[in-house]
């Protein structure tokens, strides 16, 4: 299981500009650390990808070792881990995480 898991947390961080992992889904969330997240992603109006740790649970043991975070939600946004709940709302206020998902969307054709 390990290995193959943690390459496929590789692979979705990789293939994914932005992606949220959380508990639920972010019209659904299942705690209230990832409704917060999920709700911060979403303010900045952007697509995101995101996996449902709770039925995901080779994901969810194994993703904190890929970034070295113990808990959910994880946004990873170009490869990097850019932190939970504390750091998302944190961002969301000062204007910074709009900046850098705004940056790391993939443009769309004119």
């Amino acid at each position: 299981m390990s290995d193959s898991t943690i390459e496929a947390i590789k692979k979705q961080i990789e293939e994914n500009p932005i992606i949220l992992y959380m508990k639920g889904s972010p019209n659904q969330p299942q705690c209230g650390f990832s409704a917060k997240a999920s709700q911060a992603v979403m303010g900045c109006g952007q697509r995101f990808a995101y996996v449902d740790v709770l039925s995901n649970p080779d994901i969810r043991a194994k993703l904190p070792e890929v970034g070295n975070w113990p808990t959910f939600p994880q946004l990873w946004v170009k490869g990097e881990l850019i932190g939970g709940c504390d750091i998302i709302i944190e961002m969301h206020e000062s204007g910074e995480l709009k900046e850098v998902i705004d940056e790391a969307a993939p443009q769309e054709a004119q």
